[in-house]
């Protein structure tokens, strides 16, 4: 399944695969091949030069999923990597990181983009709905010095007359 998310700011292979390779090598090993499902990349070069050496890369159209990219090391072996596209919100972002990071998680990242999509959708529907509610009076004051205050009430002692 998926060992970790990448979020690249752009779908330039040749532009992005640099920086990720730089923070992978130390980490993984010299990182030789790449792959992608060309649904989501414009242009996919053959060759990319990363820090004195040339990264191979490839696409598999079928074979692969299309928010994924494979990276092939020597050293270390393969991975898995959700990509989440550039446009995605940080919030959106944030949970997809953790949710393709999960050892114990077995989605693919197909069915991670269609739940964060979900979510979203999900989250949207409630905000909308608040909305509503605050616009009718449903929601109290957000700033508790705007709140009215409710005057104090005081009882009586027991033995004495009210207003004493």
């Amino acid at each position: 399944m998926l060992d970790s998310a990448w979020w690249p700011r752009s779908r330039d292979l040749e532009a992005e695969l640099p920086s990720l390779t730089a923070v992978l090598d130390p980490l993984w090993g010299r990182i030789t091949r790449v792959t992608v499902n060309p649904t989501h990349w414009p242009i996919i070069p053959r060759k990319v030069r990363v820090a004195g050496h040339v990264v191979n890369v490839g696409w598999f159209l079928a074979e692969q999923d299309e928010h994924e990219v494979l990276l092939l090391s020597y050293h270390a072996g393969r991975w898995n990597l959700l990509v989440i596209p550039p446009q995605t919100p940080a919030v959106s972002a944030a949970w997809l990181m953790a949710a393709a990071s999960d050892p114990l998680g077995t989605s693919t990242a197909s069915r991670l983009m269609d739940e964060a999509a979900r979510l979203r959708t999900v989250v949207e529907t409630d905000r909308a709905v608040e909305a509503v509610w605050d616009s009718e009076g449903g929601h109290e004051a957000r700033d508790p010095a705007a709140r009215t205050r409710i005057p104090a009430v005081t009882a009586a002692a027991p033995n004495q007359p009210k207003g004493m």
